[in-house]
């Protein structure tokens, strides 16, 4: 399998609900599961890398539901957290060619050559070997179709560290391109 080292010190973002207590948690990915981790597994974050992909994800995330981000009220219930993730974090390569090749995966990951999704039981069952090997995630594209994003598994006792206090709401980060513009906003809304 195909390793690479995540970026030390790199901002990395999570979209949430407004109702989330703690936007960093993990423990519904481990009971449910996710792409990269089978239900009732282990403690997984999934993160965008950029606000290009946290954009991405958002018309994702409404494109069955017949809605238009740009529709979206300022007040809309989604939140953004942001992180960073402990020094040295071995993960493995879901997002070149060489490393979707050694995974088993299409180059046009994350669908096939139809069009289609990858089933989540394929990409839950390379979860499971990148685990078990002791790496820390994986690194692959989007399932929103731009940019990147990390599958964290963390080590026991490893633990996200906040950006920022809490979460962003959407009117602070709904056309921001830039995580620094971000960053920028007056937490007060002044």
């Amino acid at each position: 399998m195909i390793t690479v080292n995540l970026p030390d010190n790199h901002v990395w973002l999570r979209i949430v609900g407004a109702d989330y207590a703690n936007p960093l948690d993990m423990s519904f990915a481990a009971s449910q599961g996710g792409r990269w981790n089978p239900p009732g597994s282990w403690p997984t974050l999934y993160l965008n890398e950029d606000m290009a992909t946290v954009h991405a994800q958002v018309r994702h995330m409404f494109v069955d539901r017949g809605v238009d981000p740009d529709d979206l009220h300022d007040e809309a219930p989604l939140r953004l957290a942001a992180c960073t993730l402990p020094r040295r974090q071995r993960v493995a390569d879901a997002h070149t060619g060489a490393g979707l090749r050694d995974l088993n995966l299409p180059a046009s990951y994350p669908v096939n050559r139809r069009g289609n999704p990858i089933a989540r039981g394929v990409t839950q069952s390379i979860g499971v070997t990148v685990h078990t090997a002791g790496l820390r995630g994986v690194w692959c594209a989007s399932a929103a179709g731009l940019g990147r994003e990390i599958a964290w598994f963390p080590a026991s006792g490893s633990s996200p560290r906040p950006a920022w206090s809490g979460s962003k709401p959407f009117r602070d980060w709904r056309h921001a391109r830039h995580l620094h513009a971000v960053d920028s906003v007056d937490p007060h809304g002044v």
